[in-house]
């Protein structure tokens, strides 16, 4: 228990970090492809890791992928501190709670946050999910693994894409996260169809969506954040992308449980389709003309 408290105390660190670095980084031009470039190789490292892990537990046991996972995390370590320039804290004026809470609280920070956590959650109920779909219809466990694979496959190869149209100005961080959640909707709609096309047409378009929505919402955040303060918005940040983790899996497994799996996927995707309306600004109110 304490291993575990300690890797997941080291990647909740990490991420926030990594984000916030990326910003710094790169020119608020280039942010696009900076997060879709960041994403891809993120998401390489989800989809390789557990086959890796599986070949080497064929290859030996439990003590060799420890000490495989050990070695690779010291080599990126000293590569990073050798590789990735310095970036020094930049000085910051006194934050009091009540506008902290404003800044939390405001639409340019909760759209963007909404959607990573929509995403994430439809990604997480996928990949826990989409297997059981898989089985249901008769495929083996190698279509089912397949399936999964091609979820990830998309995400990581729709970031880079949506991050360089972002940066040509082709895209809009608004429309793209409306269109990336739709997309997720309907690919939960789509894993809702019986057979393996409603598993594989579900996972692709689960995938993209979620691979939209993810460079584009980091990208909105560095955007509407003072540089200064950006270690602080990325990691309330992933404590949103976090809830959605848990919170997907979770509402799709309790619906499921009292009806069937097809009723839990159709709730995350009215979920996942609504939410642009419930985060759509509002439009501001025309000033009175002077008496």
């Amino acid at each position: 228990m304490g291993r575990q408290a300690r890797q997941g105390a080291a990647a909740s660190a990490f991420s926030p970090a990594a984000s916030a670095l990326v910003a710094r980084l790169n020119p608020q031009v280039r942010h696009g492809r900076a997060f879709g470039s960041y994403g891809f190789h993120k998401s390489i490292g989800y989809t390789a890791g557990p086959l890796i892990g599986g070949v080497l537990i064929w290859l030996g046991d439990l003590t060799l992928l420890f000490a495989v996972l050990a070695a690779l995390a010291a080599s990126v370590a000293i590569w990073a501190a050798l590789a990735v320039p310095a970036v020094p804290p930049l000085p910051k004026a006194r934050q009091t709670l009540l506008g902290l809470v404003r800044r939390l609280t405001d639409g340019a920070f909760l759209r963007p946050v909404a959607a990573l956590a929509a995403a994430t959650a439809a990604l997480s109920a996928g990949v826990g999910f989409l297997p059981l779909s898989g089985a249901a219809a008769g495929l083996s466990p190698l279509a089912t693994g397949a399936a999964v694979s091609v979820l990830a496959a998309c995400a990581a190869f729709a970031q880079p894409w949506a991050g360089r149209r972002l940066d040509d100005g082709r895209l809009t961080t608004g429309g793209g996260l409306v269109a990336g959640l739709l997309v997720t909707a309907a690919g939960l709609g789509c894993a809702m169809l019986p057979g393996p096309l409603g598993v594989l047409t579900g996972a692709a378009a689960i995938g993209t969506g979620t691979g939209l929505i993810t460079p584009l919402g980091f990208a909105a955040l560095a955007a509407a954040t003072p540089r200064e303060r950006l270690g602080q918005t990325m990691g309330t940040a992933e404590l949103g992308r976090e809830l959605g983790d848990a919170g997907g899996p979770l509402l799709v497994a309790a619906i499921a449980a009292t009806a069937t799996l097809t009723w839990g996927y159709a709730a995350l995707a009215v979920v996942t389709a609504l939410l642009p309306l419930a985060l759509r600004p509002r439009p501001v109110p025309a000033a009175e003309p002077a008496t």
